[in-house]
C-alpha cells in the first residue's frame, strides 16, 4: 500500500524534483523549443506569403501572356489583311497592265492587218493590171493581124469618140 498512499517525505521530495524540473525545463528547453515551434510558424507563414505572391504574379504573368497573345493576334490578323490587300492591289495591277498589253498588242495586230491587206490589195491590183494588159495586147494582137479587122476597129473606135 505505499504505493497508493506515499510518505509525506517522498511527496516533498518528488515535488521539489518536478518543480526544479519545470524550472530547468522552462530555463533551458522551453524557450529554445518555443523560440524554435515560432520561428518555424513564421518560416511557414512567410512561405505561405511568397506562395500567395508567387501565386499573385503567376495570375499576373498569365494576364499579361494572355494580353500579349491578343495583340500577336491581333498583329498577325492585319499584317495577313495587309498582306491580302497587297496581293489583291498587284493582282489588279497586273490584270490591268496585261488587259493594257493586250489592247495595244491587238491595236497592232489589228494595224497590222490592215497594212497587210492595204499591201495585199495593191499587189492584186497590180497583178489584175499586168494580167488586163496582157489579156488586152493578146485580144488587140489577134484583132489587128488582119488589115479588116483593124479599120473595123478604128471604125468603132471614132464612133465611140464622136457620141462622147
Amino acid at each position: 500500500m505505499e504505493l497508493l498512499i506515499p510518505e509525506f517525505g517522498l511527496v516533498i521530495f518528488q515535488s521539489i524534483a518536478f518543480l526544479l524540473l519545470m524550472f530547468l525545463l522552462s530555463k533551458f528547453a522551453w524557450k529554445p523549443v518555443l523560440a524554435a515551434i515560432k520561428e518555424r510558424e513564421q518560416n511557414i507563414d512567410e512561405a505561405l506569403n511568397k506562395a500567395e505572391l508567387a501565386k499573385q504574379e503567376m495570375a499576373r504573368l498569365t494576364a499579361q501572356n494572355e494580353e500579349l497573345m491578343k495583340e500577336a493576334r491581333a498583329e498577325r490578323d492585319l499584317i495577313l489583311k495587309e498582306a491580302k490587300t497587297l496581293k489583291d492591289n498587284i493582282v489588279n495591277e497586273a490584270k490591268t497592265q496585261a488587259h493594257n498589253e493586250g489592247a495595244k498588242l491587238i491595236e497592232k495586230a489589228k494595224i497590222e492587218i490592215e497594212n497587210q491587206k492595204k499591201a495585199a490589195l495593191a499587189e492584186l491590183k497590180s497583178q489584175v493590171s499586168t494580167l488586163s494588159l496582157d489579156i488586152a495586147e493578146r485580144v488587140l494582137r489577134n484583132q489587128l493581124q488582119d488589115k479588116a479587122k483593124q479599120e473595123d476597129l478604128v471604125a468603132n473606135l471614132l464612133k465611140d469618140v464622136e457620141l462622147n
